[in-house]
């Protein structure tokens, strides 16, 4: 059986009797009225885990401006174009949502 950290987008999700994941969880990020608005930028297109490194240090949290951004970011990875605008939890705030 699977045990995944409170980082991972996962973590929340049950684990059914065969060992596979359940019907997945979404994690909520709260809207913070000091999160910031960014355009995605050329460098990043198409790859999350690369803004997510910069910002939070790790590429595992990809998944974080997706579940931020539900209304803007359907898929995670072809959705993440240049021009997007699309909100940036800043670190701290992340940190509590996820228990971490």
């Amino acid at each position: 059986m699977a045990n995944y950290t409170k980082s991972s987008p996962y973590a929340y999700t049950q684990i059914n009797k065969a060992g596979y994941l359940d019907i997945l969880s979404i994690r909520s990020i709260t809207a913070e009225d000091d999160d910031i608005l960014y355009e995605i930028e050329p460098q990043y297109t198409y790859r999350p885990d690369l803004l997510a490194y910069d910002l939070y240090g790790s590429s595992k949290l990809w998944w974080v401006f997706a579940n931020r951004n539900m209304d803007t970011i359907k898929d995670p990875v072809f959705d993440f174009i240049p021009g997007k605008a699309i909100y940036l939890p800043k670190q701290s705030n992340l940190r509590e949502d996820l228990g971490v």
